[in-house]
């Protein structure tokens, strides 16, 4: 199977997945064409040793490369020592099962400000940022966790948070849910190339030329009000740019993965929409080299 720069697939198993379970969603993802899968242990991680010991052989086999969502609560700036024990074991809970079961990155939501400023929680982000990541290196888990961009401007999780804390704490590396950033502006903005590609440079200038090859991405259509993101939509009801956001990629040189979010039953086919897209963007690039040369 042809790889990609970028490497498409969904977050959680295409609904045309015809059985339940990971291994299932792992063999149609290569059914389909696609070459990446995000398991969305999004409610809790209960999975066995064995089990994920056997999700990584079918990646393997498959040529599937896996990312993992972490539990939806985890928050990094929890504000009681009970409940930020608790978010730091789902976080932990997931870099270790994802682990073993042949994921490298492993995504969660970063949490809220609590109306707190964004420069303290920042600070408090990132020291538990540390923490984590210091664990799991002791441990010889080797992740890279994802902190991602966020829908709502009350949450944690613009884009220059989550790309600074992925330059100050090795081990950390962006989770960028370009649909997310589109919302949090709550205008319509962050919708175009030029926003696309400034946002890229952003990157590019805080991470390096390294950075911008171990990108992972979330995108989809999205329904937003002022105060940021609604609800997820597939492509032909949203107004997200996504054939400029595309040939965004391709003009920075991007590599990573993009993992596909969007409602039933329009999963399958946006994400196989985001990847030929991708790759007639990319030959008609090709092709117009070919002729200047």
């Amino acid at each position: 199977m042809e790889t990609d720069a970028i490497r498409f697939g969904t977050v959680g198993s295409p609904q045309t997945t015809r059985e339940s379970g990971t291994i299932a969603a792992i063999h149609h993802i290569r059914e389909l064409g696609l070459q990446h899968l995000e398991i969305a242990w999004v409610q809790s991680v209960r999975v066995s040793d064995e089990m994920c010991a056997q999700i990584k052989a079918a990646g393997e086999k498959a040529g599937i490369t896996l990312s993992i969502h972490a539990p939806y609560f985890i928050n990094l700036n929890s504000q009681t020592a009970e409940l930020m024990e608790k978010s730091d074991a789902r976080l932990l809970a997931a870099a270790r099962k994802g682990y073993l079961a042949g994921a490298r990155d492993i995504v969660f939501h970063p949490g809220s400000y609590h109306s707190q400023p964004p420069e303290q929680v920042y600070e408090r982000a990132k020291q538990k940022m540390i923490e984590i990541t210091g664990i799991l290196r002791e441990e010889g888990v080797q992740v890279n966790l994802r902190p991602e961009t966020m829908g709502k401007g009350a949450m944690f999780g613009n884009l220059d948070e989550v790309v600074q804390l992925s330059k100050e704490v090795p081990g950390v590396l962006p989770c960028i849910d370009w649909a997310h950033l589109h919302a949090r502006a709550g205008d319509g903005s962050f919708n175009s190339y030029a926003e696309f590609a400034d946002a890229l440079g952003r990157v590019r200038d805080t991470l390096g030329e390294e950075g911008m090859k171990r990108l992972h991405f979330h995108i989809s259509g999205i329904a937003y009000t002022a105060k940021g993101e609604k609800e997820h939509l597939p492509l032909n009801e949203a107004d997200l740019r996504y054939r400029e956001l595309l040939q965004a990629f391709i003009d920075y040189g991007v590599a990573g993965t993009a993992a596909i979010e969007a409602p039933e039953p329009f999963h399958t086919a946006d994400a196989l929409t985001f990847q030929a897209t991708y790759r007639r963007l990319l030959g008609a690039g090709e092709d117009s080299k070919d002729e200047e040369g």
